[in-house]
């Protein structure tokens, strides 16, 4: 595998669609950085959250997976609380190639603040918002700020094509808005 360069993202951007709105170049005065980079793309969060909460004592389950565990907020600054997590989603909509497999990292500026950014890799052909699971590790509140770079997306070129994409096993989690909760 090899790791895909900044041309080669600019390309797949502008003439298939592959990160829509895409940013040419790098933000950075005065906000989280975001745009292409040398060899990724680092991804801004939407002002969409869900911030978990247990006032009504809500139990974690990933096999029924409720979402009276959460606050829903539309903000420019998400807080999250001390030692706890939220969820939001990428301002930027992704089409993987089928050659390709995309994986995430946190960004410098948010790991320094005890803030961990946690996505499973884009697997080829998927296509979507990324949901962003965002872990306050500390026992401080954390501000997480929409509209900014939130992570950055590496894009690794298969040495060749997979019999089966995403796509063609209609995976769960294809074609999704908006922040998506856990499906079974």
């Amino acid at each position: 595998m090899s790791v895909r360069p900044d041309h080669w993202i600019r390309q797949m951007a502008q003439e298939k669609g592959m990160i829509e709105p895409f940013v040419d170049g790098f933000k950075r005065d005065g906000v989280i950085s975001y745009g292409v980079s040398s060899y990724g793309y680092d991804a801004r969060v939407a002002d969409e959250f869900k911030i978990f909460t247990n006032v009504d004592s809500a139990i974690v389950d990933p096999k029924e997976f409720s979402d009276d565990g959460f606050v829903n907020r539309k903000t420019d600054v998400c807080v999250i609380p001390p030692n706890s997590f939220a969820l939001a989603r990428t301002v930027e909509y992704f089409r993987i190639p089928r050659d390709t497999l995309v994986i995430c990292l946190g960004k410098s500026t948010y790991a320094r603040c005890g803030i961990i950014v946690n996505v499973t890799p884009l697997e080829p052909e998927w296509e979507g918002h990324v949901t962003l699971e965002f872990s306050n590790t500390t026992p401080l509140p954390a501000r997480i700020y929409a509209n900014e770079g939130a992570c950055q997306f590496i894009f690794l070129k298969a040495e060749s094509e997979c019999d089966t994409s995403y796509a063609d096993r209609a995976g769960k989690y294809m074609g999704q808005k908006g922040v998506t909760l856990p499906r079974l």
